[in-house]
């Protein structure tokens, strides 16, 4: 049956339950390696963690995009949720107890994993909750009141760990994700079950490969632009992650609480720029072609270089730190609107059989490049002194050759939605 509005019950429950749980987790990404970075004062301990915390995540976004194609997406929302409450509840526990470092990885690396197996769930949820015509406008929604969770948790986050600490952040974020698995019980996601082929691991195996098989094979535009996206993590995102907290908490010469609040609205001014991302996806979801991606890019790459002129030629703390919140704000919105650009694209080319899977490979090809930059940029400022400005000149150039050389993978892009429309 049509359709009238997008916004139909399950669909609002999804949207709403994403917005408590995304919330939650800012926060925890927020607060977690911040409240680390303070302790150690290390950028090498803090970018490792980052990176090793996300390997965990790349590597269960195919299981949880198996798992996405073969049991009911609702249960995987509810599971995932419960599970995180009773992770960071344990975390409560535990600190201050025991060393905070291992304490720490294990918390983030399982965070990260738990998020690896759950988004696939709801990105593989949205072609079966709106028409084809609507799945963009989808994404972009989806997207947009993600960002609005993102935005308000890491400043709330921010205003929060400076005043008081840690451990309110903790009780805050259990509350979000208990509150948003029961929301999602009531949640109804069309479902049907499918037969093994097999055990489970027989049948896990049969479904990788059948997910690579098609990006590689009936749709290679997909594998290319996935690593296309790669790089843009592995340039410009990983260093806005690593090198953000570094300049603002250790080099810009802020004292430590006004350092933490600052970067907790640096973060929300990201949050702002994903909104912006969205706002402009749903916006342009009819008219924006696949040959404009490349000019995305290159805007990514001129926003990271404005950064690296502000730390070269600017003096004052407050001015370079303005400079580099506009330039990260610009960074993700761009972003925002080139990622759900390229999934609304996955979405339309992929048969709803294998969305799941092929979504899962996807991403996981694009996040491989973030624990290797993070890693990477931790160990170049720990060791760089006064020329800051030299990452953001660098990445910003190859950024903009890549977009250049590349250009053409995006022209299949339209040449493909043609074939599949016929």
């Amino acid at each position: 049956m049509h359709r009238k509005t997008i916004f139909q019950k399950d669909f609002t429950l999804v949207v709403i339950g994403q917005i408590i749980s995304i919330f939650g987790n800012q926060i925890l990404r927020y607060a977690l390696p911040l409240y680390l970075l303070n302790q150690t004062g290390s950028s090498v301990l803090f970018g490792t963690i980052l990176a090793v915390s996300f390997i965990p995540m790349i590597l269960l976004f195919p299981i949880g995009g198996i798992i996405a194609d073969r049991v009911n997406k609702k249960n995987i929302m509810v599971i995932l949720d419960f599970s995180t409450a009773i992770l960071i509840f344990l975390f409560y526990l535990l600190a201050g107890k025991i060393d905070i470092v291992p304490l720490m990885a294990i918390t983030m690396i399982i965070l990260y994993g738990i998020q690896g197996a759950y988004q696939p769930a709801v990105q593989a949820s949205i072609p079966f909750l709106v028409e084809t015509e609507h799945i963009m406008k989808g994404n972009s929604i989806v997207n947009l009141i993600n960002s609005v969770a993102s935005m308000a948790g890491p400043v709330i986050g921010g205003i929060l760990f400076s005043l008081i600490g840690l451990m309110p952040i903790l009780y805050v974020s259990i509350g979000c994700f208990f509150a948003a698995s029961v929301m999602e019980i009531f949640i109804h996601i069309p479902f049907e079950k499918k037969k093994l082929n097999g055990n489970i691991f027989a049948t896990g195996w049969g479904d990788l490969k059948e997910s690579f098989h098609f990006m590689f094979r009936e749709r290679p535009v997909l594998w290319k632009i996935s690593l296309i996206y790669a790089s843009m993590n592995l340039l410009l995102t990983s260093l806005t992650l690593i090198g953000v907290p570094v300049l603002v908490t250790q080099r810009l010469g802020f004292a430590l609480d006004t350092a933490n609040r600052l970067y907790g609205y640096a973060q929300g001014v990201m949050a702002v720029g994903a909104i912006l991302g969205g706002l402009l996806a749903g916006a342009l979801s009819n008219r924006l072609k696949a040959r404009t991606s490349p000019f995305l890019l290159i805007g990514c790459a001129l926003s990271i270089l404005i950064g690296g002129i502000a730390l070269q030629t600017l003096k004052g703390p407050m001015e370079i730190y303005i400079i580099l919140l506009i330039g990260c704000g610009l960074l993700v919105a761009l972003s925002t609107l080139f990622q759900i650009q390229m999934l609304t694209y996955l979405q339309l080319l992929t048969p709803k059989d294998l969305i799941g899977k092929v979504i899962s490979c996807f991403i996981c090809v694009c996040m491989c490049a973030n624990p290797l930059g993070q890693f990477i940029y931790g160990i170049v400022f720990e060791h760089i002194r006064s020329s800051t400005y030299l990452p953001f000149y660098v990445a910003a150039l190859i950024m903009i050759g890549i977009s250049v050389f590349t250009r053409r993978i995006f022209y299949g892009i339209d040449h493909n939605k043609k074939q599949t429309n016929k």
